[in-house]
């Protein structure tokens, strides 16, 4: 059979660049080893700007009845500096929503799949991609039970939206633009029983070496996050021995001097405790001859920032835009443009919060002029929205910037004015 383009791949990233280029009038395979509802690890906050995405897609009131709670408080904690506010609105939504993969997933691959010109199979592993005259033609592979017969199917583009270790971005060997290794171990899990005060809120701790990040999520739980040094190989052969033991030392080593290590003794973890140790924070060449990488395939950066969601969703509807700009039959003769087009979009658009991913994913001391200006943001209301508003997108990096050189202006102000 053959298609304009096979996604491989049918999570987030995948099931959303389907339901675009169906929405564009393409004729869509869309592909996935795993069956649905199933989950991922994954850091599955999505914030304002991504809940317009899906409002966009016609899914967010699907997503809203999950039981999950919409958040609108930040608190951040870094090495003694406190952050404390309310995320601005953006896309006329003030909030943020962390829904277990379980459920959006499932959610975005069935709306997919209903779409007019979806053909959508799950459990199926492409095994090896199809090659004509040097481009990508189509992909082979298994049904999970389809008793080991090879199938092939055939289509003008191939897109890679299969994850971090991304087979058809193997495959296709796009080059590393970027690539700069984590210091870090990361686990995480998910807890019942945790204890806020105030409305629901994501609380970020960094204290040294030790980072903590808890996010509420679906059915009354609470994801948690905790990372520490690679080279902390006592640590690791503790969590490796008693993953929730590990945890639980691990945040009243790193957070006693707070609230938190007092209201985490009281949680209960429900499900098993996954760990990812070290990962590289990487940029690849996005398209190609008859193929193009999405989501985590073509971009990874540190899970703590937690821009994860946001990028596979823009990142396919940015995809879907410039292949609509040109009949299927002309992408081939247009791959090299479209290829330009869709890098540059994506690099303008995300790349300062990939290096503020890679500003922590290195484990060096925060500088004391950094602490002192985190000090002064978490003291001016207007500050706080600016910084809070950098991951939702509603400001800019250099936005901050800005509000650090009012409020030390201001400072200067005051300590010249006479008593």
């Amino acid at each position: 059979m053959s298609f304009d383009a096979i996604v491989v791949g049918a999570r987030v990233a995948g099931a959303s660049l389907a339901y675009y280029l169906a929405k564009a009038g393409c004729k869509v395979l869309l592909l996935d080893r795993a069956t649905f509802p199933s989950d991922t690890l994954s850091t599955h906050n999505m914030f304002g700007n991504s809940l317009g995405m899906l409002r966009e897609m016609g899914v967010l009131e699907a997503v809203l009845r999950t039981n999950t709670r919409i958040y609108r408080r930040g608190h951040v904690h870094f090495d003694g500096a406190v952050i404390d506010g309310l995320f601005p609105e953006t896309n006329g939504i003030q909030g943020n929503l962390c829904v277990r993969r379980k459920y959006l997933d499932h959610i975005l691959f069935e709306h997919a799949a209903n779409q007019p010109g979806v053909t959508a199979i799950e459990g199926f592993k492409v095994t090896s991609l199809i090659r004509e005259n040097g481009a990508v033609a189509g992909v082979e592979g298994r049904r999970r039970d389809g008793e080991g017969r090879t199938e092939s199917f055939r289509a003008r583009l191939v897109v890679g939206a299969d994850g971090r270790l991304s087979k058809i971005r193997e495959w296709v060997g796009s080059e590393r633009k970027i690539s700069l290794p984590t210091d870090y171990a990361s686990y995480t899990g998910y807890v019942s029983g945790f204890r806020q005060e105030g409305e629901a809120h994501v609380e970020f701790y960094k204290n040294g070496d030790k980072i903590a990040i808890l996010f509420p999520t679906s059915d009354d739980q609470f994801v948690v996050g905790g990372m520490f040094p690679l080279v902390d190989f006592p640590r690791i052969a503790r969590f490796k021995a008693d993953p929730e033991a590990g945890f639980r030392e691990l945040i009243e080593d790193g957070f006693a001097h707070t609230t938190l290590a007092e209201r985490f003794g009281d949680t209960r973890f429900v499900e098993p405790i996954r760990g990812l140790h070290g990962y590289d924070n990487d940029w690849y060449v996005g398209m190609g001859e008859g193929w193009a990488l999405l989501g985590d395939a073509l971009t990874f950066k540190d899970p703590c920032v937690g821009q994860g969601m946001h990028d596979a969703l823009f990142g396919a509807r940015l995809l879907a835009d410039i292949l609509s700009r040109h009949a299927p039959e002309e992408w081939r003769s247009n791959a090299a443009s479209m290829g330009e087009a869709y890098q540059s979009a994506m690099e303008e658009k995300l790349m300062s919060r990939f290096w503020l991913g890679c500003q922590f994913t290195k484990n060096v001391p925060v500088p004391e002029e950094m602490t002192a200006a985190y000090r002064l943001i978490g003291a001016d209301r207007q500050a706080t929205e600016t910084f809070l508003g950098m991951y939702n997108y509603s400001s800019e990096p250099e936005d901050i910037q800005a509000e650090i050189g009012r409020l030390l202006a201001a400072a200067q102000e005051g300590a010249r004015s006479p008593a």
